[in-house]
């Protein structure tokens, strides 16, 4: 499975952004909630990570936990 493209995740973090009143400091939370969202839809639509446990989200990997 191919990830979101960059400019589909700027543009869900830009929605989800306003959603939330514009918060300052928050893009990061914003980008990778944007990319979970978007990597689930594309899984909900039939498409598989090919051999991986955890997807990769644009070569990077969620933290386990986040504090």
């Amino acid at each position: 499975m191919t990830g979101p493209t960059e400019q589909e995740i700027r543009s869900r973090a830009y929605e989800l952004w306003k959603a939330a009143g514009e918060p300052h400091g928050q893009m990061d939370v914003l980008w990778y909630q944007a990319e979970k969202e978007l990597l689930a839809r594309k899984a909900a639509n039939g498409e598989t990570a090919r051999g991986e446990e955890r997807p990769e989200m644009n070569g990077h990997r969620m933290p386990t936990s986040i504090q």
